[in-house]
């Protein structure tokens, strides 16, 4: 085998340029299966961590919609938040509100506003300062600056830092320029928020200070619960959805597995894009092995011949012009490992810049499994794309292929 080996690495060193050319097509046609890969495979995974980023596996949101996807809220919030912690197969509930709060004489007008639960919250991850203190049922002082969490882009677009204090306001009256509530709040600390666009400023205050804010009319709401099942698995989840569905009829639960399923709908044409391409790439890689051990057995009819003549099996032939093969194929492919690795970096970085999409989200994600088991599929097509000329070449007839090449 290693003699094998050996003639047929001496083989591709005949042309360097053709060979040099075709492993880098191969290359490129294996950096193209391995993203489409990446694209198909790593949005669902990258999508479930988001949604599991803390644990929580369902979200109960306004009846008929998905969390946020409107401005709708849900009434009556502290019934049912008590109702679903009662229930000794959900470990966690965390309630949150959204809402826009203007910022008076600030660089820009509005901000995008969370009410949550320093101690059950899931929507971000403390990265500097203090975090919010936790729920308490004594009055606050109104005179006291409010704490606030925010992220990087409020800080770069404000100008404002840690420690500083400004206004926010509710009840905006547009013709009049007034605004019915005002809160100073002090920015104690900055967050990661996993579910708010990286370019979108976000604050975050305690739920109960924000609905005072925000006025009568929101005493008792909230935009979303996310709730954590005891046990965690998908039956589990599955029951406590249920329950919930049946004993709360004014909202929907909705599992991260049914998220899942929606936002895959939503997407499809990712999937269906690397469905296709990911096939061409695989066309490629065969045709380009297929293209280049043809014309080498084309150019090797009288030497072929010549080892036939002196008792080369057929077997032989066979296994040598197949092991060009599997060193074109094998040599692109490590090269495209690395290609596709950096271009997938590349365009997740552009594709994470799309407005609307939550910070924590990648197009690209590295799957093990499915990347060795596309790459394998691409190294058994190019290896067998050198079936036809091999036979070819094992058939080729010994004493009309000598006096062809004495001839010429």
């Amino acid at each position: 085998m290693s003699m094998r080996a050996t003639l047929a690495f001496a083989t591709l060193r005949r042309h360097p340029s053709r060979t040099a050319l075709a492993v880098m097509g191969i290359a490129v046609a294996a950096a193209l299966l391995l993203d489409m890969v990446m694209l198909a495979t790593g949005m669902r995974e990258s999508f479930r961590s988001l949604l599991l980023t803390r644990g929580y596996q369902l979200r109960v949101s306004p009846k008929g919609t998905l969390p946020f996807d409107s401005e709708a809220t849900i009434d009556g919030a502290t019934a049912i938040v008590t109702a679903l912690r009662a229930n000794p197969d959900i470990r966690a509930v965390s309630p949150g509100l959204g809402a826009t709060l203007a910022l008076p004489g600030n660089q820009f007008p509005s901000v995008f506003s969370l009410g949550l639960e320093s101690d059950v919250q899931g929507d971000y991850v403390l990265e500097g300062g203090r975090d919010l203190p936790p729920p308490s049922n004594t009055t606050v002082n109104a005179a006291v600056p409010l704490p606030a969490v925010v992220n990087r882009a409020f800080l770069l677009r404000s100008g404002k830092q840690l420690g500083d204090t400004l206004t926010v306001a509710s009840g905006i009256d547009a013709q009049l320029r007034t605004t019915a509530r005002a809160r100073v709040v002090v920015l104690a600390g900055e967050g990661r928020f996993f579910y708010v666009p990286a370019e979108t400023p976000v604050m975050a205050l305690p739920l109960r200070e924000l609905r005072t804010l925000l006025g009568s009319a929101y005493r008792d709401r909230m935009s979303v619960a996310m709730a954590e099942s005891r046990r965690g698995d998908s039956a589990s989840v599955e029951a406590v959805r249920t329950w919930i569905a049946q004993t709360q009829p004014r909202v929907t639960a909705i599992s991260t597995e049914t998220a899942i399923r929606q936002v895959e709908e939503r997407l499809s044409y990712f999937r269906q894009l690397a469905f296709v391409l990911g096939a061409i790439s695989l066309g490629i890689g065969f045709l380009l092995v297929a293209t280049l051990v043809t014309l080498s057995v084309n150019e090797r009819r009288g030497e072929i011949a010549v080892l036939r003549a002196i008792g080369t099996q057929k077997g032989g032939v066979l296994r040598q012009v197949f092991l060009e093969g599997f060193m074109l194929s094998a040599t692109g492919i490590a090269g495209g490992l690395l290609l596709g690795l950096v271009t997938a970096r590349w365009l997740n970085g552009i594709l994470r810049d799309f407005p609307g999409l939550p910070a924590a989200f990648d197009f690209f994600l590295w799957s093990p499994e499915a990347a060795w088991k596309s790459l394998a599929l691409l190294l058994v097509s190019g290896t067998l794309a050198g079936l036809l000329p091999a036979w070819r070449a094992a058939s080729i007839p010994i004493v009309r292929s000598l006096r062809e090449d004495a001839v010429g």
